[in-house]
């Protein structure tokens, strides 16, 4: 019986500390797993303000290109404006370049739906 209780209270005392390593690494990995989370979130939102920032920038630069299409051809029918042809390259290069913009988002939506 003596022997019994030798051998049991180190084994119990071996025991309860692996279960408190345990514990303890259970605690940690749930700490990292909650900081992990933390960072993806933040993550996320970052991504989706940026995603935002793009949409806002298309759209700026989208009003101001047809804003410079609507000046050129303002002054193209004033009488008096005497355009020279640098008006009318600028203004096909700003059609062009427009264009080109629209393909590309086109494109990229069709990418985006398609997954490819």
């Amino acid at each position: 019986m003596d022997l019994l209780i030798a051998a049991g209270v180190p084994s119990a005392i071996t025991a309860f500390c692996f279960w408190l390593i345990e514990r303890k690494i259970q605690v940690r990995a749930e700490a990292e797993k909650e900081e992990r989370l933390n960072r993806q979130r933040e993550q996320d939102a970052k991504e989706k303000n940026r995603e935002e920032l793009q949409y806002m920038t298309v759209k700026a630069l989208d009003g101001a290109l047809a804003l410079s299409e609507a000046t050129a051809k303002a002054m193209q029918r004033i009488p008096d404006a005497k355009c020279n042809g640098d008006m009318h390259k600028a203004l096909d290069y700003e059609q062009e370049a427009k264009h080109d913009l629209e393909n590309f988002l086109t494109r990229q939506g069709v990418n985006h739906i398609t997954g490819n």
